[in-house]
């Protein structure tokens, strides 16, 4: 096995909540690994815009896996896309706004614009924060192109609403994302990782990847090294043996080591 792609979801794992930016060791980190011909992959709930800003220092470095595997970007351009079926975004998307008791606000992602269902509740000031090209929507049926994913962000917290849509909404991959955001999507992080493998011809193998969350379990069991991250829930930690609490310092014992 050698690697030859290093995937890292972003907010809970390499980005802590609540932070805005990278800071540190994992730019330099990034361009070591792609002077020893390695390709890191930012893997993320975000879009485009977003993760391109937070990378910018070392975008050609990298290869973009966007909206939980729905968008795949490399050197600026798509280079993938796993739309879902129309009528079924449309559905979800209806059903998370009117099912959420009045707490719940819907974004629909397009290729790199998010458009939004909002109701004053965080959502808006939380696309903003991470750098999100948003338009603000009425009815799903008003995006105009093709869906990739469907959210729902609960400002309380996605406790009370995980029973109520992840089993609904299983055949559109439904997970929580986060403490305030499940996701439906017909991709999923390991449909973007099998994606890029394919177009860039690496083996699954030869891939490490780094996750926190249950949306992060599809990437981490096909890769040949998967890692979990320290704070992630009890049951993840017993799923997978490699356990960090940061990225960096995994990436930091393998550079030294390779």
């Amino acid at each position: 096995m050698s690697i030859r792609l290093i995937c890292s979801d972003i907010d809970g794992t390499l980005l802590q909540y609540g932070r805005k930016e990278l800071e540190g060791e994992i730019f330099e980190q990034i361009r070591e690994l792609h002077r020893r011909g390695i390709l890191f992959c930012p893997a993320s709930g975000r879009q485009y815009t977003s993760l391109r800003k937070l990378f910018a220092p070392v975008a050609d470095c990298c290869v973009f896996l966007c909206e939980n595997g729905g968008v795949i970007y490399k050197d600026e351009q798509c280079i993938a896309k796993n739309p879902m079926p129309r009528a079924l975004a449309e559905e979800i998307a209806n059903d998370l706004w009117t099912r959420s008791d009045g707490q719940g606000e819907v974004m629909l992602s397009g290729q790199n614009t998010a458009y939004l269902m909002e109701r004053g509740l965080g959502m808006l000031k939380r696309i903003q924060f991470v750098g999100n090209n948003y338009q603000i929507i009425h009815d799903p049926s008003e995006v105009p192109e093709e869906i990739t994913k469907v959210s729902v962000y609960l400002h309380e917290g996605v406790e009370s609403y995980t029973e109520r849509f992840v089993p609904r909404w299983k055949e559109a991959n439904c997970a929580v994302a986060g403490p305030y955001w499940i996701d439906t999507t017909f991709a999923n992080k390991g449909i973007g990782v099998r994606s890029i493998c394919k177009t860039l011809d690496i083996a699954l193998a030869d891939v490490m990847a780094f996750g926190d969350n249950y949306n992060d379990v599809s990437m981490l069991d096909i890769v040949g090294v998967p890692y979990i991250m320290d704070g992630a829930a009890a049951p993840l930690r017993e799923k997978y043996p490699n356990h960090t609490p940061r990225p960096e310092d995994v990436l930091r014992e393998f550079l030294k080591q390779n």
